[in-house]
C-alpha cells in the first residue's frame, strides 16, 4: 500500500490541478470554445516522436511540465494579458488531466515509459 502512495498522490495532484485550472478559467469568464479548441494542443508535441524516442520524449516533456504554463500565467497576470492567462490555464488543465489518468513525463526508452507508470 505505502509503495503506491507517491504515485497515487501524483494522480490526485493532477486531478486537483485540472479541476482548479478549469474552475478558475470559468470563474474568470473565459470562453468555453477556446478551452475546447486548445484542450489537446499540448499533445501536438508527440510529433517529436517522428524524429525518434529521445527527441520525442524531450518535446513531450517540455510541453507537459507545469513550469511553462505557470510562467506564462505569471506573465499574463503581470502584463494584464488575458489571452496568456487563458492559454496557461488550459495548458495546466491538460497536464493535470494527463497526470490524473496516469500519463507522466516520458523517458527516452519509449512513449509508454513514464515517471508515473508504464502506460
Amino acid at each position: 500500500m505505502t509503495d503506491r502512495l507517491p504515485r497515487s498522490l501524483l494522480h490526485i495532484e493532477g486531478a486537483v490541478v485540472a479541476v482548479a485550472a478549469v474552475a478558475l478559467y470559468f470563474h474568470l469568464g473565459y470562453a468555453w470554445w477556446l478551452l475546447l479548441l486548445l484542450a489537446l494542443a499540448p499533445d501536438l508535441s508527440m510529433v517529436g516522436y517522428a524524429a525518434g524516442t529521445a527527441v520525442g520524449a524531450v518535446a513531450y516533456d517540455i510541453a507537459h511540465t507545469y513550469a511553462i504554463p505557470v510562467a506564462l500565467a505569471l506573465v499574463g497576470v503581470f502584463a494584464d494579458t488575458d489571452l496568456a492567462v487563458q492559454i496557461a490555464l488550459i495548458w495546466g488543465a491538460h497536464i493535470g488531466v494527463d497526470r490524473a489518468i496516469g500519463y507522466g513525463l516520458k523517458y527516452p526508452t519509449g512513449f509508454q515509459d513514464t515517471h508515473l507508470q508504464r502506460v
